[in-house]
């Protein structure tokens, strides 16, 4: 069984145990992400690399573009229709988050910005069309 002593040494955030550094003032709007030090995996909020199992996870920042991987539509706790997207960034790991738009819009292959990190209601960051879809059946 584990206990919470005030005499034990906590690793400092940023240093192997896989912990984000605190965000600098003037990257409120950036996805922080984590890369392997041995292997070079980007990845997502994680304490171990999913590819080697290390924990000397560095942590940099998203230029913030990426592309759907896949969108669906939630009718559920809302009163509207909104879209959940995993979005695949540029630096190869993938995030959960919602695309501004009509939600039916929304399809794999989008081409996507990041417009806000956080989202005030749901906390998931909030991306933008990049170029609009150019469908004539949708």
């Amino acid at each position: 069984m584990y206990h919470h002593s005030a005499s034990t040494v906590h690793p400092a955030a940023g240093s192997a145990a896989g912990v984000l550094d605190p965000v600098p003032a003037d990257s409120q709007d950036a996805i922080l992400f984590q890369r392997c030090a041995w292997c070079a995996t980007a990845t997502y909020h994680r304490l171990l690399c999913p590819v080697c199992q290390g924990s000397e996870l560095r942590t940099e920042r998203s230029e913030g573009v990426g592309t759907v991987r896949h969108s669906t539509v939630v009718h559920r706790n809302t009163p509207a229709a909104r879209n959940v997207s995993l979005i695949e960034m540029a630096e190869g790991f993938v995030v959960r988050g919602r695309v501004m738009g009509p939600p039916v819009g929304i399809h794999s292959g989008d081409r996507v910005r990041l417009s806000t990190a956080k989202d005030p209601v749901r906390g998931e960051p909030v991306f933008q069309l990049l170029d609009e879809p150019y469908r004539a059946w949708t």
